[in-house]
């Protein structure tokens, strides 16, 4: 998977950007709040559909109607044009794939990227809002069906809630609930099961790039965390058919504690993704360093697993990441990119951060304005 071309328009701080890649490394250099993070999140956003902002109306230029995002790529040796229209007001974003136009869900998968940037540092000590997104976004990219069937839970998870509160309220009867019930342990044991075996194989190939980064002297160990399992009978497996019964007999269970609190007290909305280096939790022992070791670590799985799905590498995004790695592990970062031909966009504030001779492209960005280094 190759970017070719990428074209902006009123996107953050670019007023227009017209810019052809490297299909190797591509740096872009620049102090901070230039514009160089903007060119990595147009991307970002254009494979998940979502933006590090609270509203995607942010990632419109100040003053403009609406920001435009065009990627020109090649998937599976065949190529595609993607274009994104996110308006400055309630107008839905309209999504064009090779001229054709399509709903979010249908898009995503079109083009993987994974991005890293120092805010993933955070991830293993912020709350399990931000371990469940990160296992969401590689199984939805990974696989349509899943970021459907996560829909479908949200929803249903709503609906549920939505019963329960009326129920309280004594606007509905108890006996509704058995439906929602039976439906939302359906699609809990279809999120359960596939984020189970994804951290399965995410366990493997994240312990083989840990002992690579940390020359074989650290260990990182993951386990899936179900909420609240010591009140609840662990399942003999973990089938999709036996997490069905399960999970609806602790909902059934839970009923009327449920309707007092007015939301739903357990389900995969609630789980978490434990780490652990050399048997310690990374949470509440790991160091500054281990925590920049692993997060690079489960990057680099991540693109693993996304190649072993889609039979190609995903485009990486790494924002500033070289000042958070010393010099030999920048030095080995690149070396494995270029030796896996992995399409990377890099920035940072210093070019001392990267070899004399770079394999690739050098752009120099200054407000907004973008300059490639011959």
């Amino acid at each position: 998977m190759k970017i070719f071309k990428i074209w902006l328009k009123d996107f953050r701080n670019f007023a227009e950007l017209d810019l052809n890649l490297s299909d190797t490394i591509n740096i872009f250099l620049g102090r901070n709040a230039q514009g160089k993070t903007n060119i990595l999140e147009s991307i970002n956003f254009a494979s998940l559909g979502t933006a590090r902002v609270s509203k995607d109306t942010e990632l419109v230029r100040w003053s403009q109607s609406a920001a435009l995002i065009r990627l020109n790529f090649s998937k599976a040796d065949v190529s595609h044009d993607l274009a994104i229209e996110i308006p400055s007001d309630r107008r839905r974003r309209r999504i064009l794939f090779d001229g054709n136009t399509v709903k979010l869900r249908d898009f995503i998968g079109k083009l993987n990227a994974v991005m890293f940037s120092p805010e993933d540092l955070f991830m293993f000590r912020n709350s399990p809002v931000t371990r469940r997104r990160f296992l969401n976004i590689i199984l939805a990219q990974a696989s349509p069906i899943y970021f459907s069937e996560l829909t479908t839970y949200n929803r249903l998870l709503e609906q549920r809630n939505n019963l329960l509160k009326k129920i309280r309220e004594n606007m509905a009867s108890p006996s509704n609930l058995e439906l929602w019930n039976e439906q939302l342990a359906d699609a809990a044991a279809r999120i359960t099961s596939r984020r189970i075996n994804a951290v399965e194989n995410l366990k493997i190939l994240a312990n083989e790039m840990q002992q690579k980064i940390s020359a074989q002297s650290e260990n990182l160990s993951l386990e899936y965390e179900i909420h609240d399992l010591a009140n609840a009978t662990a399942p003999q497996n973990f089938s999709v058919e036996t997490l069905q019964s399960w999970y609806h007999e602790i909902f059934k269970s839970r009923n009327f504690s449920d309707v007092k609190r007015g939301s739903t007290s357990f389900g995969p909305h609630l789980d978490d993704l434990q780490f652990f280096i050399n048997g310690k939790e990374l949470r509440l022992y790991g160091s500054q360093g281990q925590l920049r070791t692993t997060a690079l670590a489960l990057k680099l799985s991540e693109i693993q697993m996304l190649k072993n799905s889609a039979g190609e590498y995903p485009i990486l995004l790494l924002d500033d990441v070289m000042s958070e790695l010393d010099a030999v592990r920048r030095e080995k970062l690149l070396e494995f990119l270029l030796s896996q031909k992995i399409q990377t966009l890099i920035t940072a504030t210093e070019k001392a951060y990267f070899p004399e001779k770079i394999c690739g492209k050098v752009f120099h960005i200054e407000n907004g304005a973008i300059e490639f280094e011959e």
